[in-house]
């Protein structure tokens, strides 16, 4: 008798162990699973990153130095702004880009012509990266909550596209525009390294990309139940002071009007969060509604 109460919490132990290595091994499969979809994402953005090698004249004359020529898209259609309104002001209208661009590295070009191809890369197959992160998250997912995130590559793509538009046709060609112009003393020549200037170009556009994706973030904060649209509409004024601070800081001008030229689609997305936040809440009370209706 006292041999089989002493056998039964060894059998439950090695039982108990069993599962637990059970479970262990179903968290390194899904690793192993997420570590492919990462290699397929990574091969996919450095077969991109080839592509831009082979364009690397065009994107890096055309596209990184854009801003830091006077006949760059946004400074041509300022001058047509002005042309039109006159009472805007002249100085609005952006004609000549001071400053010095220079190389101080003997491996300082070639170091730019690889980052500025990786950057491209990443910024093309941003989307098949997310892509491939929904082919991972989905079979977790429940038939619903698939229905509801069906959308989410698209929007996410479709938001990051629009803030790197955005951040570089707006906010980083008025950010050059003051910077290469902006001294304390006519005793100083402004001459900029060239990492400085891809640094300020690559982190004004990327970042303003990263910010445009506030609505997808708040989608998932409201399906985890983090967030919810009256915590959001009871902080505007505090989100307000956060918005006007990060415009002040991806546009480092002085004026009011380029600091709210950027903190405007900010707001817009703030807003348009609300309304993602009351659409998750609104599908919850329903689903719990229809489940206690049975």
């Amino acid at each position: 008798m006292s041999e089989k109460l002493e056998r039964k919490p060894l059998l439950k132990t090695i039982g108990e162990k069993g599962k637990t290595l059970e479970a262990e091994m179903s968290f390194f499969d899904h690793i192993d699973v997420l570590r492919k979809h990462l290699i397929r994402a990574v091969i996919v953005i450095g077969c991109l990153t080839g592509v831009a090698f082979y364009f690397n004249e065009f994107i890096l004359d055309t596209i990184i130095f854009g801003p830091k020529k006077p006949s760059f898209w946004t400074y041509r259609m300022l001058c047509e702004l002005v042309a039109h309104f006159p009472s805007m002001g002249e100085g609005l209208c952006i004609t000549q880009i001071n400053g010095k661009i220079i190389n101080t590295e003997m491996a300082g070009q070639f170091n730019l012509q690889l980052s500025v191809c990786v950057m491209a890369g990443i910024i093309v197959g941003f989307p098949y990266l997310l892509w491939e992160i929904w082919r991972f998250v989905k079979p977790a997912l429940l038939e619903n909550e698939r229905k509801s995130a069906s959308g989410f590559v698209f929007f996410a793509s479709a938001l990051f596209i629009v803030g790197i538009l955005f951040g570089y046709f707006i906010v980083c060609p008025l950010s050059v525009n003051f910077l290469t112009g902006y001294t304390v003393s006519k005793e100083i020549e402004n001459t900029f390294t060239v990492d400085s200037y891809l640094s300020s170009v690559a982190t004004l556009t990327l970042g303003t990309g990263i910010i445009f994706e506030l609505p997808i973030v708040i989608f998932i904060l409201s399906k985890l139940g983090f967030m919810t649209p009256k915590l959001m509409r009871s902080s505007r004024r505090y989100a307000a002071v956060i918005i006007l601070i990060i415009a002040a800081i991806v546009t480092p001008t002085p004026d009011i009007m380029t600091m709210m030229i950027v903190a405007t689609p900010l707001f817009l997305l703030y807003e348009l969060s609300i309304y993602v936040s009351a659409y998750i809440e609104r599908g919850k009370k329903k689903a719990e509604t229809e489940f206690y209706a049975k």
